[in-house]
């Protein structure tokens, strides 16, 4: 029979210290941090087949040699000349200047990384020395690394080749520091992406810049324009028209550029839902046309453009982000109502009196007031509207809409006004013709109609709106 000894505890006979303790599960061999355990003899085996042996967290290990890799000195960013030591890893920051990294003497199986730590080894390169006459990949000569984002682990082979180099990574891979956003129709100029929204949406932001500047995006809202008038009609208000230029960007903006004094956008992590205002509906004798809608981004709202005055008193112009022109021996609107800084419109013209053929006045515009009746045979023109390179080339919107012609008696066909460069619609003579509509997505006014025929002013143009931003 094969002798046996039952124990649960081996004591120490000096203080009566656990040497080996079993309890439960688990047992425990040794006494303390300070009594190191020996186990002598020509081969020790640790755990069973199949089993692991784990390593105590925060404990380190000797003498099991490596397993290819290093341990990176995370605790020690080197930022000058240094001497790299077997096994270990290195951050090595010249963004302020190149510096060098020598090598320890080599033996085989020696192993030493290096990685850019800021990116700019591209601009400061990091040199490779080796020890004495030895060699990097064959060749007794320091290396250079000018890759951004480059890393390289060296393993010492024989004093033939010396460090030969097994890896070596030219990525790049780290966070994106630019604003990045979706929604609308997007087109790109140099640095900048442009985002049109031609109708409502979203504009998604989901990544912010990490410079905070690039996050005060530029932007362009307009707003609706207003509907002619009807029977002896004055021309309809271009929609609110409004812009603000980021200090990152770099297009040539309109006169009513909001920075600085105006209402900046900064924008984070979300989604912002955009409306674009759609063009007041004319209508014909007698009975008011409607003003534009608004447009809007975020905290910025432009109001739409009013309607145009028609011959029943009860229906003079209505203000709005541009005004309605005046039909005749009446007053035009008032524009930039509700008021901003920098404005966002003008007024209307002002509508003639008998002496000017009961012509009636233009639809105010971004860039001016709509104009009256210069003489007794030609209307108000619609005010001028406004030009700025926000999508990358000068484009010119938000236009009033021309006067109607008037005539006394009826039927003269005195000239209507024109509309105002920018979308704006011209006004009517009279003759059995509507008002011009203002174009779609400038903004622009519809034109006056006169008394003679359907007597329908012009639909006012839909609005837009644009964001820009730096995105590289």
């Amino acid at each position: 029979m094969t002798s046996k000894i039952k124990v649960d505890n081996i004591n120490k006979v000096s203080d009566d210290t656990n040497i080996i303790k079993k309890c439960g599960t688990t047992t425990t061999i040794g006494s303390g941090a300070s009594n190191p355990i020996v186990v002598d003899g020509s081969a020790v085996t640790l755990g069973r087949c199949g089993g692991t042996v784990a390593l105590a967290s925060g404990a380190t290990q000797t003498g099991f040699g490596r397993t290819g890799t290093v341990d990176w000195q995370t605790g020690s960013i080197k930022t000058s000349t240094f001497t790299a030591a077997n096994g270990e890893g290195y951050f090595a920051d010249t963004s302020s200047g190149g510096f060098t990294m020598n090598l320890p003497a080599g033996t085989a199986g020696n192993i030493v990384s290096v990685v850019d730590y800021t990116n700019t080894f591209q601009t400061n390169a990091l040199t490779i020395a080796a020890n004495g006459s030895q060699k990097i990949g064959g060749v007794a000569a320091p290396v250079n690394l000018s890759t951004e984002g480059q890393s390289i682990t060296l393993v010492y082979v024989d004093d033939t080749e010396g460090w030969k180099n097994i890896q070596d990574s030219t990525s790049n891979v780290v966070g994106n520091p630019n604003l990045v956003a979706t929604g609308g129709s997007v087109t790109t100029s140099g640095d900048f992406k442009i985002h049109t929204f031609t109708g409502p949406g979203t504009f998604t932001v989901s990544n912010a810049s990490s410079t905070a500047a690039n996050n005060i995006v530029s932007y362009m809202v307009i707003a609706g324009g207003g509907s002619g008038g009807g029977d002896y009609g004055g021309g309809g208000g271009a929609g609110g028209f409004r812009e603000y230029k980021g200090p990152a960007d770099s297009y040539t903006a309109s006169p009513l550029n909001g920075n600085p004094g105006g209402t900046s956008v900064t924008v984070t992590a979300q989604a912002y839902t955009i409306t674009v205002g759609a063009g007041g509906t004319g209508n014909g004798a007698n009975v008011a046309g409607s003003s534009g809608n608004p447009s809007t981004f975020s905290t910025v709202t432009s109001t739409g453009g009013g309607f145009g005055g028609t011959e029943a008193p009860s229906n003079a112009a209505a203000t709005g982000g541009s005004g309605g022109g005046a039909m005749y021996s009446q007053s035009g609107a008032a524009g930039n109502t509700p008021p901003v800084n920098p404005s966002q419109g003008n007024n209307g013209g002002n509508g003639g009196g008998a002496s000017a053929g009961y012509a009636a006045g233009g639809g105010g515009g971004a860039g001016s007031v709509g104009a009256g009746p210069g003489n007794a045979s030609i209307a108000g023109a619609g005010g001028n509207g406004i030009a700025t390179s926000i999508t990358a080339s000068p484009v010119t919107r938000a236009g009033g809409g021309g006067g109607a012609g008037g005539g006394s008696p009826y039927g003269q066909g005195y000239s209507p006004g024109a509309g105002g460069p920018g979308g704006g619609g011209a006004g009517a003579a009279d003759t059995a013709v509507a008002g011009t509509a203002g174009t779609a997505n400038t903004g622009g006014g519809g034109g006056g109609a006169n008394l003679i025929g359907p007597s329908v002013g012009g639909n006012g143009g839909s609005g837009l709106v644009v964001i820009r931003y730096k995105f590289q």
